[in-house]
């Protein structure tokens, strides 16, 4: 791989900066949706409401600085965590990348548009609904936050090499 091959393809994880590792979030507001875990068969059954503090129309945070203080299960992402946790969507820059795959095509790293993922449907834009207005969780059950979309085809395996 050479110098010139973006940093997720050339970097580890652990390896990367905190621009580059937050720049890994496409902004498609699915991991800030509630899931649900089945206690008998630990499956995981995503919801499409979202975190009070997720901006329903950007799909960012709002207060992405404080989000820990107002939110207290509010999860940081790290290298890390990344061997711990199973409930990112199967769209996550993080998970696909932590899985030795390319970005696809619509993730803003690739398309240098902020806007692509809403363009592609990757989103939860205009499918999603505050915990504020919502009702029981059980009610909002969808299949969407944790598919990857069909026709879309999985992004590619990446070799890296440590120089």
């Amino acid at each position: 791989m050479t110098d010139d091959a973006p940093f997720w393809k050339r970097k580890s994880l652990g390896d990367m900066t905190k621009a580059e590792w937050e720049s890994l979030c496409d902004g498609c507001g699915r991991c800030c949706l509630h899931k649900l875990r089945d206690d008998e068969t630990d499956e995981i059954h995503y919801t499409n409401v979202a975190c009070r503090l997720l901006d329903l129309e950007t799909c960012r945070c709002s207060d992405y600085t404080h989000r820990f203080r107002k939110v207290r299960d509010c999860v940081s992402l790290t290298p890390a965590l990344m061997e711990e946790i199973d409930w990112l969507p199967p769209t996550c820059g993080y998970r696909l990348v932590h899985e030795g795959r390319d970005l696809p095509e619509w993730h803003p790293l690739r398309s240098g548009n902020e806007e692509s993922v809403h363009q592609a449907h990757i989103s939860g834009q205009g499918r999603i609904v505050s915990e504020r207005r919502a009702g029981a969780l059980e009610d909002y059950v969808a299949d969407w936050p944790g598919e990857y979309p069909s026709g879309l085809p999985l992004p590619p395996l990446i070799r890296r090499h440590k120089p």
